[in-house]
């Protein structure tokens, strides 16, 4: 166990530093191509290092109630203006669905209710943000293999795309809002879930409510809050820029693995 765990903290550093650099320089990044190659061939030397290096149902570091930190800080977006989102809310997401298609045998369109009956997972881990802050909360939800397992992935399935409620700028689609991929791997992972609740309580608005994703061994900024709709295609092309997420189009990386 702590070889494993020395591997792990030196992923972890490594992916935070990258982070860094990445967040510092990001204006620069779109502008000057050998970069961008420079950037994607360390991230694709991220991914081959963890996968390596680590199990795939290898788990990220979990933690006891002490360690909870008292004040966990919500970053992003806070409390989405779409329309639809705010009705949601004042109804207490009674309506609310989430939405599983794409390249699934069945399409499932689930209320909150449906989801805490699926098989659930709780919790208690470190969020690391690439502006270089931590904290623990404890996370409750549904496990997101089994819910594709449900959906009944297609053959030509290779990601799952979390289409979410907020709107950070003006996105390629027109919509304005946030989006995040993973692969068939972290999808499948037993720490992936989407989670309800936060600290034994319904999930706040501002982490996220009524859903958000929880892939817990990359950085914070694949933890896609306000989930709406998860979507299962065979490539990232035609999402956003095609880079796989909302910020992975603005310079980060899309395997943010710690």
């Amino acid at each position: 166990m702590s070889g494993q765990t020395d591997r792990r903290g030196w992923l972890q550093a490594a992916g935070a530093a990258l982070g860094a650099l990445w967040l510092s320089a990001c204006n620069k990044l779109n502008d000057n191509p050998k970069v961008q190659s420079t950037l994607q061939k360390a991230e694709g030397l991220n991914l081959r290092a963890q996968r390596a290096l680590l199990t795939r149902t290898s788990l990220a570091r979990e933690f006891g109630e002490a360690d909870i930190s008292p004040d966990f800080r919500p970053n992003g977006s806070t409390n989405p203006s779409d329309p639809d989102y705010q009705a949601a809310v004042r109804n207490g997401f009674a309506d609310w669905r989430l939405v599983i298609d794409g390249l699934v045998e069945t399409p499932l369109s689930l209320s909150l209710a449906d989801l805490r009956a699926a098989p659930a997972r709780t919790q208690i881990t470190r969020h690391d943000c690439v502006e270089g802050w931590s904290s623990i909360g404890k996370w409750t939800g549904a496990r997101l293999s089994p819910l594709l397992d449900r959906a009944g992935l297609k053959p030509q399935a290779r990601y799952v795309v979390f289409h979410c409620a907020d709107t950070l700028e003006e996105t390629p689609d027109g919509t304005g809002r946030y989006y995040e991929s993973l692969d068939l791997v972290d999808a499948h992972h037993p720490q992936t879930i989407l989670a309800y609740a936060m600290n034994d309580r319904p999930l706040p608005v501002a982490h996220g409510a009524p859903l958000r994703l929880r892939v817990e061994r990359q950085l914070g900024y694949k933890q896609a809050k306000y989930v709406m709709r998860v979507e299962a295609v065979a490539d990232l092309a035609a999402i956003g820029r095609g880079k796989g997420g909302f910020w992975e189009d603005r310079g980060y990386e899309w395997y943010a693995g710690i």
